[in-house]
This record gives structure tokens, C-alpha cells and sequence, in this order.
């Protein structure tokens, strides 16, 4: 698995970023020896308000003064990363891309609704399993 995310410690006077690993609930890198180091030299446990995840294609997010560490996720993971992460009316939109895989109807309303969302193609492409240059070429309509 590569580094899907940064695992960090939220500065006392920075604004909430990123979803607090509690709220996600027993992800696999919590327990590793290597996150469980990094918490315990810290002194922070991984049900810290404080201790936040933030998917890697987001890191400019990341406080300056921040404490990080780099963790893999599983792909279930990282979606779920993701969704913490977006503001509601975004995530909502991905959960119907998401569901867009088990269903084929009207697909062409679904990507112009998401991109109408902010949602770049690229994501749109990989949460509904379509075929990029089809995405891409509803952008250009």
C-alpha cells in the first residue's frame, strides 16, 4: 500500500482540518506499531480530538506546525477519509457517484450534478467506475 494519508496532530491554535481518526472508527493503520510509536512518543492516543487524518492529495491542508505521519489506507478507508473530510453537500455528491456503480441510469445527470458540485472529473471518474474520457467529455457540454 502506498501513503494514502497523513496522520497528524491538530496545534491548539490552528482551525479544524482533516476528520478526527476516532470519528472513523478502527482503521487499520491505528494499530500498527509504527502509529501506535509515533502516538505514544507524542503523548496523543488516536481517540484525541487533536489527532486528525487528511487524505495525501490534500496535504497543503496541513498546519505548518503540524506533527505528521504518513499511514496507507485500505481503499474502504480512504473513501471514508475522504468523506470526512468534504464539506456535507460534496460528500453527499460522492456518495451518489459511489452508488452510481450498481446502477447505469441516467448517469449523464449524475456527472453534470457533481461537476455543478465542484467535483473535479477525475474523482467523478473514480468513484463511478466510468470511463474518463466519458466524464471529460461531458465537461466540454
Amino acid at each position: 500500500m502506498a501513503d494514502d494519508a497523513y496522520l497528524f496532530l491538530l496545534p491548539d491554535d490552528h482551525p479544524r482540518v482533516g476528520a478526527a481518526v476516532a470519528a472513523l472508527g478502527g482503521l487499520e493503520c491505528a494499530e500498527t506499531p509504527a502509529v501506535q510509536g509515533w502516538l505514544s512518543a507524542h503523548g496523543a492516543s488516536a481517540s484525541s480530538e487533536r489527532t486528525r487524518i487528511l487524505p495525501a492529495d490534500s496535504e497543503i491542508l496541513l498546519p505548518a506546525n503540524a506533527d505528521r505521519l504518513p499511514v496507507p489506507l485500505t481503499e474502504r478507508e480512504l473513501v471514508a477519509v475522504r468523506e470526512q473530510c468534504s464539506p456535507q453537500p460534496v460528500a453527499d455528491m460522492e456518495r451518489q457517484l459511489l452508488t452510481y456503480r450498481e446502477t447505469t441510469e441516467d448517469w449523464q445527470a449524475l456527472v453534470h450534478r457533481a461537476l455543478a458540485a465542484g467535483i473535479p472529473a477525475p474523482r467523478i471518474a473514480e468513484l463511478t467506475g466510468l470511463d474518463p474520457r466519458e466524464v471529460g467529455e461531458l465537461t466540454q457540454s
